[in-house]
């Protein structure tokens, strides 16, 4: 993942920034408790494509 496109992306949902989680390859949200699939090196920040993330997950330091 670009840096320098990290800083400028926000999720659409909350309008926060996002993190990019290396391991599972997605950019999370937890504000908006979602994590946006990355396919082909390209963020897909539509919430239908997103997943919601699970307590754990939303408890962990990504």
């Amino acid at each position: 993942m670009d840096k320098k496109l990290l800083e400028i992306l926000v999720c659409p949902v909350s309008k926060t920034p996002l993190r990019w989680d290396k391991t599972k390859n997605e950019l999370v949200s937890k504000a908006s408790k979602l994590a946006y699939p990355i396919r082909d090196g390209i963020p897909v920040l539509l919430s239908d494509e997103a997943r919601e993330l699970s307590p754990e997950e939303l408890n962990s330091e990504l």
